[in-house]
């Protein structure tokens, strides 16, 4: 594993005879520890991979990026190492623009995805002018608050709250300054994954991804928010899943 492979990605539960990987990538603010569950639950039928994005946890003082598209850059070099067998992509929030870059950038360089998995997050298309990444800290916490996705134990921890917020507030500043050039659609599925009740994604929102690919595509429906798969945890590591070990029989 090249030295920037081991900066960027973490292996929580090697599956190293799995037949497929399963690359996570966080939402604004999240770690690659927010998908320890989700290895957990698919190993050792598939190697999951979580992006650890520079500014938090052992990544803490690296610096920043505050833009899509070189982010997409420096993850699509620290995934070459992984690309000896098929592989699908899921991202929740900033995540799943940051993995439809990653997807066009590997699919430019002829190797695919088998599957793209979006959650939470509406397509390019639908740009919306937000600007919570210049607001002050309060703002931004009432934000993070009313989202229900962050640790309780920080919003509750002035100090480590503080120590955070500058990342936090350059992954909005990503998300929310995000455009996306023109090029081809995917040729692979796509798969969106919603909250009935996120107030940052309509299910509007999640249909206007079918554009975005050539092939297969659906959109599933969970009861919750932005963070509706916490509490569906179970439902959603099944329907990627069932997906990703269809992918590997076709």
């Amino acid at each position: 594993m090249t030295g920037d492979s081991a900066q960027w990605i973490r292996r929580f539960r090697p599956a190293p005879d799995a037949a497929v990987r399963l690359v996570c990538l966080p939402h604004a603010g999240g770690s690659a520890g927010f998908y320890l569950p989700v290895a957990t639950a698919l190993s050792p039928l598939v190697d999951v991979l979580a992006v650890q994005y520079p500014g938090r946890q052992d990544r803490l003082r690296d610096p920043l990026i505050d833009n899509i598209a070189d982010l997409a850059d420096a993850v699509t070099t620290a995934l070459l190492p992984w690309l000896d067998r098929p592989f699908a992509l899921f991202g929740h929030s900033m995540g799943a623009s940051l993995g439809f870059e990653v997807a066009l950038r590997l699919a430019g360089a002829g190797t695919p995805p088998a599957h793209l998995f979006v959650s939470a997050r509406r397509p390019p298309s639908r740009f919306r002018d937000e600007q919570l990444h210049l607001g002050d800290d309060e703002a931004l916490i009432a934000e993070l608050s009313r989202l229900a996705g962050t640790d309780s134990n920080i919003l509750g921890d002035e100090e480590l709250l503080r120590m955070v917020l500058p990342a936090i507030r350059n992954d909005y500043h990503a998300a929310e300054t995000y455009r996306h050039a023109d090029a081809p659609p995917l040729a692979g599925p796509i798969t969106v994954l919603t909250g009935d009740a996120d107030p940052r994604t309509s299910l509007d929102d999640a249909a206007a991804w079918r554009p975005y690919t050539t092939g297969a595509f659906e959109v599933l429906v969970y009861p919750g928010g932005h963070f509706y798969l916490v509490e569906n945890s179970a439902r959603v590591v099944e329907a990627l899943s069932s997906r990703l070990r269809a992918g590997v029989r076709s």
